[in-house]
């Protein structure tokens, strides 16, 4: 289903999904309407499911990033899974293997609009916090 081309394809628009069809088609040696209709397929398959951008969070005056480590207290996993959904601060949500349940990544503003996540969190589990210094 996925050839060398569509992985090709894939690599290019995972660093620029803005690029034309024509750009694309010069970067591997296709036609843009060749590019166009693989792209589609890709699509149709849901192998691309959506196309997203980057933000630069600290020029939106979030300055703390960090990934919180919940282990979910008993009974409490199914409202906890509901509630995530209602925090802007989380950025993304994963269910995990290990001694905790669920790892978070979070954006937020400062220290004191952690501590209020934290405090909220802590309702339903224990946290383990890990600030984000740098991506490497």
């Amino acid at each position: 289903m996925v050839d060398d081309i569509d992985r090709q394809l894939l690599d290019i628009l995972n660093d620029n999904s803005r690029l034309s069809f024509a750009d694309l088609g010069r970067k591997i040696n296709l036609s843009p309407s060749a590019v166009r209709e693989r792209v589609q397929k890709l699509e149709e398959f849901e192998v691309i499911q959506k196309y997203s951008i980057q933000v630069d969070n600290k020029k939106l005056g979030n300055d703390l990033e960090a990934f919180i480590l919940l282990k979910v207290f008993p009974g409490q996993l199914k409202h906890i899974l509901k509630k995530i959904n209602n925090f802007p601060e989380i950025k993304e949500a994963h269910r995990v293997t290990g001694s905790q349940n669920i790892h978070l990544k979070v954006v937020v503003q400062n220290q004191v609009k952690l501590q209020g996540l934290l405090d909220e969190l802590m309702n339903f589990s224990d946290t383990n916090t890990f600030l984000i210094l740098s991506k490497v």
